[in-house]
């Protein structure tokens, strides 16, 4: 998975500067890697039982031959897709659902409830971008969901098939697992109190020209 934007927290006694944090850090981190923003936070305050929702895009890049460029950076489909099935069948998955065929079999969740505010698929091209917003995610359910709206796109299965592998709460009843490549976590919202800067979901998150 490509992501943009991660947020940490950790507990400390050193003093240092907010600057100083994140000057040191990058110090020492890999080119790839880069810290943005360093401050205290209330002890409330948790990286991921804080968050109140979380975005994720899937890219998928739709076309006879592979890529010579950004290969890693999205999925290769080479069989044609019809985006308009998919982006229909993947409102039936909007709203509060128990996602349990939609989740890896390792999946370590206490539970398979999960609010989907809103997923989009849309056409750019070659490329097919899978737009996903929810209060959580379960293990591999990007994916999943991504997986299980291929053969509706390509036609094997109709648009009506997302409903009964949702009902069914059985992994086996759903699509593959797409691969990793091509998944991007877009951001993640916090509430204002704590005082966090907006995640960016620019550039800096692989975006086919559109």
């Amino acid at each position: 998975m490509h992501a943009t934007a991660q947020v940490v927290h950790f507990d400390t006694t050193s003093l240092r500067s907010p600057h100083a944090w994140v000057a040191g850090t990058n110090h020492f981190l890999p080119p790839d890697i880069v810290v943005r923003w360093a401050g205290p936070v209330s002890t409330e305050f948790h990286a991921r039982y804080s968050a109140t929702a979380r975005e994720y895009r899937y890219v998928i890049l739709n076309q006879t031959v592979p890529p010579a460029q950004r290969y890693r950076q999205s999925t290769w489909i080479h069989y044609p897709l019809n985006e308009r099935r998919m982006h229909d069948a993947a409102q039936l998955l909007v709203g509060t659902h128990d996602f349990s065929a939609l989740r890896a079999a390792e999946c370590q969740s206490k539970t398979p409830v999960r609010q989907l505010h809103s997923i989009d698929v849309s056409r750019h091209g070659d490329y097919i971008l899978l737009q996903l917003r929810a209060n959580a995610f379960l293990h591999h359910m990007v994916r999943n969901i991504t997986g299980t709206l291929l053969p509706i796109g390509e036609g094997t299965r109709p648009v009506a098939w997302v409903s009964d592998v949702l009902a069914s709460k059985d992994r086996r009843c759903a699509g593959i697992t797409a691969p990793a490549h091509g998944l991007y976590l877009v951001g993640v919202d916090y509430p204002d109190a704590f005082g966090l800067p907006a995640l960016p979901k620019g550039p800096a998150v692989f975006t086919p020209d559109i």
